[in-house]
């Protein structure tokens, strides 16, 4: 299914500057000021770290809940745009196995999957290393199933480490 004007320029360029790249640091940058300068970010990491005592604190915890999963929705529906601009089509399969490299991201920037820790910045990192790995895979021509499983066990190592981690600093 061919994709409107309006999203096929989220696969283009502007100043020559390339529009996924753009959407990202502007996201990025997003991100970055609420969870280091807003009430909403620190009540994020409130929660992340053990929801009932944010709650017993007497934090709104499901509004901020809510507030959470609508700017998750908003971030998803930016990487579709993005996506549907790329490809120049749409379709509901088309991020599919896109749900490994964003947890992947996430870990290897440095977030601990028991929550309450973590920053954008390290996110932002994790995803341009995780796309670095992707593309030299690409590059050596390691089949997509190889690719996942080199990126589950980078997953896997992370994880370890921030068990490794936690543990030392108890």
């Amino acid at each position: 299914m061919a994709t409107s004007e309006s999203v096929s320029f989220m696969g283009g360029t502007i100043g020559g500057f390339p529009v996924p790249i753009l959407a990202m640091v502007v996201a990025g940058l997003l991100c970055w000021f609420i969870l280091t300068r807003t009430v909403l970010g620190r009540s994020m990491y409130a929660i992340g770290g053990n929801e009932e005592a944010a709650r017993l604190s007497g934090l709104p915890v499901k509004r901020i809940l809510v507030t959470v999963y609508a700017l998750s929705g908003l971030f998803a529906g930016l990487a579709g745009m993005v996506l549907a601009g790329r490809l120049s089509s749409a379709g509901p399969q088309a991020g599919v196995g896109y749900e490994l490299d964003a947890i992947a991201a996430v870990v290897i920037g440095g977030a601990s999957l028991a929550g309450g820790s973590g920053r954008a910045t390290g996110t932002l990192i994790g995803a341009i290393l995780l796309a670095v790995i992707r593309n030299g895979l690409n590059i050596l021509n390691v089949s997509s199933f190889w690719q996942q499983v080199v990126i589950g066990l980078v997953i896997a190592l992370a994880v370890g480490f921030d068990v490794l981690r936690r543990k030392t600093s108890r």
